[in-house]
């Protein structure tokens, strides 16, 4: 588990300053070296919920959960209360071309395929092999929440409603940082769950690109 821990800060550090190519690149070629370091260690891909049978089950989850994204965020866009969490300034100068590519290239493989391999697959994988599914789920929980610091440094300023519960200061930042890191861990215990329930790794791949992909049309479309 340490040598995947490893691997998954240097990523961290190599995505965040990376452009949306390079990015790719290193999100497959990691993907390929942690189910390589999977199969290392005595792993199996049942362990890291790629096994053969699962693939029809995962998807079944996987396309009943997009639905429910579909439903929850159409309902969000439609009601004035919740509209507004839908704006975030990192993306009004995104075209149609831009978000095309962002919701069904970069999210899916970039962020989606990276992230669910690391934490849902491998690192879930191994430890519950050593010390059950409750250790699995806290360990990739944890570290699923840590992984999103970087990304999260310029949140409360990039969301107007973020700004407007932690304002503008460093502190408002730290803040909601630290919101960023409690949320995205506690959807993490989430995603182990789904894992665990449909024994495939296909169940939050499609509930997470579901948040973000459609997060992103949904925003794009309330502009």
């Amino acid at each position: 588990m340490g040598l995947t821990v490893a691997v998954l800060a240097a990523t961290n550090l190599a995505v965040h300053r990376s452009g949306d190519l390079p990015g790719l690149v290193i999100a497959v070629g990691v993907s390929a070296l942690l189910l390589g370091v999977l199969r290392w260690a005595g792993g199996t891909w049942q362990d890291a919920g790629l096994g053969p049978g699962t693939w029809a089950r995962g998807a079944r989850w996987a396309l009943t959960l997009i639905g429910l994204v579909a439903v929850v965020y159409l309902a969000g866009a439609l009601l004035p209360a919740t509209r507004t969490l839908f704006e975030d300034q990192r993306y009004e100068e995104l075209t149609g071309g831009d978000l095309l590519l962002r919701a069904f290239v970069l999210v899916p493989v970039g962020t989606v395929l990276l992230e669910e391999i690391a934490f849902r697959g491998v690192l879930y994988g191994l430890v519950r092999r050593a010390r059950g599914a409750v250790w699995a789920t806290a360990v990739s929980s944890l570290l699923f929440g840590t992984w999103h610091v970087l990304p999260s440094l310029h949140l409360s300023t990039a969301k107007p409603a973020l700004t407007s519960v932690f304002g503008e200061s460093a502190l408002g930042a730290s803040l909601a940082v630290l919101g960023a890191v409690l949320f995205t861990g506690a959807a993490g215990v989430l995603f182990c769950e789904l894992r665990r329930r449909s024994g495939s790794l296909l169940a939050p791949m499609g509930l997470h690109w579901a948040v973000n992909a459609l997060g992103y049309l949904f925003g794009h479309l309330l502009r």
